[in-house]
């Protein structure tokens, strides 16, 4: 699904409030819970022993670090909005609140939904705050009613 287009950073402060369309599923291999366990040096068994997980894991197999599910927002503010104009870039300011209500297991689909709780102007950037929701679909072929991901996002934009 494309993003939801906004002119300009001019316009991000009349969308508070409103949740963009949920973005595309994402499937989470054990090729990337390896690769994301590689890169942070976070080899506990629950993410990458298959055979210890599907007999002792009350998940019933791997399960996705809760930091490689956070570190995929921004892939997927990609998909949600595209700011057209007005911006010299965005960075990440930071997190209100993370919480990760249920595993991914290894296998899964994932998706966000992005949703604008506030914009700050000010002379020199914009600060948003947006609630990302991440949706898991798993094998029993149903998006899961609890969330495996939620958090407060910041985001400062810096204008041209």
């Amino acid at each position: 699904m494309p993003p939801f287009e906004i002119e300009n950073l001019n316009s991000l402060k009349q969308l508070e409030g409103r949740e963009f369309p949920a973005t595309d599923w994402f499937v989470v291999t054990q090729d990337r819970i390896q690769k994301f366990a590689d890169a942070t040096e976070d080899r506990q068994w629950i993410h990458l022993d298959t055979e210890r997980a599907q007999r002792e894991s009350p998940f019933g197999g791997t399960i996705a670090h809760g930091f490689l599910t956070l570190s995929l927002l921004s892939y997927w503010m990609k998909q949600a909005i595209q700011i057209r104009s007005g911006i010299a870039m965005a960075v990440n300011y930071g997190l209100n609140k993370v919480r990760f209500p249920a595993a991914v297991r290894a296998g899964s689909q994932v998706r966000a939904r992005v949703t604008l709780l506030s914009v700050k102007e000010s002379p020199e950037f914009v600060d948003a705050t947006f609630l990302i929701r991440v949706e898991r679909h798993g094998a029993e072929s149903q998006v899961s009613e609890k969330p495996c991901c939620v958090a407060e996002w910041l985001v400062r934009y810096y204008p041209q």
